[in-house]
C-alpha cells in the first residue's frame, strides 16, 4: 500500500506539472512510467523531456498506442483472417457448384445410354439417380444460404473493426489522424526510402479564443482550420492533429519548397475566415497561424520530425514571418 501511494503520489505530480487532467489513458500511461515497467515508454518520456517537448493529452494518447496498447494489431488480423474464411468459402461454393453441373451433364450421358430391353432397371436406376440428384441439389442449396450468412455476417464485422479502425487512426473532435498513425506512417515512408516533409501548423491565438470568448468557440476555431488544413491537403499528404493548439502535415516525395506552397494555401484559406459572436453581433479577431517546414534526415521517427517543423514555426513566430523552413 505504502509503495502504490508513492506511484500515485508521483503521477499526481505529473499530470499537475504538465497540466494534463486525470483521465484514466492519461493515469494509466504516467502510472506505467512512475512504475518503470515499460523500459520503452519510459525511455520516450525522458526523451520528449528532455527535449523539452510539450507532454499534453495528444502526445500521451500516442504513447499509449505505440506502447500501451496493441489491440488494434489483433483488430486487423481479425479482419484479415474472416477474409480468408468467405474467401474459401467462396471458392468452395464455386467448385460445388461446378461439380453439381458436371453431374447433371452425366445425368443427360446416363439417359441418352438407358438399355431399352431392361426397362425395370432402368426405372429403377433413374429412380434412385434422381433421388441422389435431389439430395444433392438440397445440399448445395443449403451450403448456398450458410455462404450467404457468413457474407452477411463479416460486411458486419467488416463495418464494425472499420468504425474502430477509424477511432484508434484519428482524433474524434477534428476527425484528422492521431500523432501514433503518423509515426507509423512515417517509419514505413523511411523504410521505402521516400523523402518526407512535415508542415507544422500552429494556431497562436487559441488559447485567446478559449480565455476571451469560451470554449465552445475555442473548439469552433479548432474544427475550422481542421477542415482547411484538410481540404488543401487533399490526396497528397497526412494531415494529422498533434498538439492541443497544433496540426502537421505528413508529406511523401515532395521537396520543402513545395511543402512550403502547401502551407501558404492552408494560411491563405485559414485568413479567409470570418467569426462573428451569436450572442451580440461583435467581430471576432482573425485566426493567427505560425507556419514551420521540416524534411526527414537522420531523425529517429515522427516525433523528432514533428519538433523539427515545431521549432520551425516558432521560428517563423520569431522573425514575423509567415513561415520558415528548417534548415535555411
Amino acid at each position: 500500500m505504502a509503495i502504490a501511494q508513492e506511484k500515485m503520489t508521483k503521477v499526481c505530480i505529473f499530470l499537475e506539472h504538465h497540466a494534463l487532467p486525470p483521465s484514466p489513458l492519461n493515469y494509466q500511461v504516467v502510472y506505467t512510467y512512475v512504475s518503470q515497467s515499460n523500459p520503452k515508454l519510459n525511455a520516450a518520456i525522458d526523451r520528449a523531456i528532455a527535449q523539452r517537448k510539450t507532454i499534453d493529452c495528444v502526445y500521451v494518447e500516442q504513447l499509449y498506442f505505440d506502447f500501451i496498447e496493441q489491440g488494434h494489431k489483433m483488430k486487423t488480423a481479425i479482419v484479415r483472417n474472416v477474409d480468408s474464411v468467405i474467401n474459401t468459402l467462396s471458392r468452395n461454393a464455386n467448385n460445388n457448384e461446378q461439380n453439381i453441373v458436371r453431374f447433371a451433364d452425366q445425368v443427360t450421358e446416363c439417359v441418352h445410354s438407358i438399355d431399352e430391353n431392361n426397362i425395370e432397371q432402368t426405372r429403377h436406376a433413374l429412380k434412385m439417380l434422381s433421388k441422389q440428384s435431389e439430395v444433392l441439389l438440397n445440399q448445395h442449396r443449403q451450403f448456398k444460404q450458410e455462404i450467404a450468412k457468413a457474407k452477411s455476417l463479416q460486411e458486419k464485422t467488416q463495418k464494425q473493426l472499420t468504425q474502430l479502425r477509424k477511432q484508434h487512426i484519428t482524433d474524434q473532435q477534428t476527425g484528422l489522424y492521431k500523432r501514433h498513425y503518423l509515426n507509423q506512417q512515417t517509419q514505413l515512408w523511411v523504410g521505402q526510402n521516400k523523402a518526407v516533409c512535415a508542415i507544422s501548423i500552429h494556431i497562436e491565438n487559441l488559447n485567446h479564443f478559449i480565455e476571451n470568448y469560451g470554449d465552445v468557440i475555442g473548439e469552433v476555431i479548432l474544427n475550422k482550420v481542421a477542415k482547411q488544413v484538410q481540404k488543401y491537403v487533399q490526396e497528397s499528404g497526412l494531415p494529422g492533429r498533434t498538439s492541443k493548439d497544433e496540426f502537421t502535415i505528413l508529406l511523401a516525395d515532395i521537396e520543402p519548397e513545395t511543402a512550403n506552397l502547401i502551407a501558404e494555401k492552408v494560411r491563405n484559406g485559414v485568413e479567409k475566415l470570418r467569426f462573428v459572436s451569436s450572442k451580440n453581433g461583435t467581430k471576432l479577431p482573425a485566426i493567427t497561424l505560425a507556419l514551420g517546414i521540416a524534411k526527414h534526415e537522420d531523425d529517429g521517427d515522427f516525433n523528432s520530425l514533428a519538433r523539427k517543423a515545431s521549432l520551425a514555426a516558432a521560428k517563423a513566430k520569431s522573425l514575423g514571418q509567415s513561415s520558415f523552413i528548417a534548415g535555411q
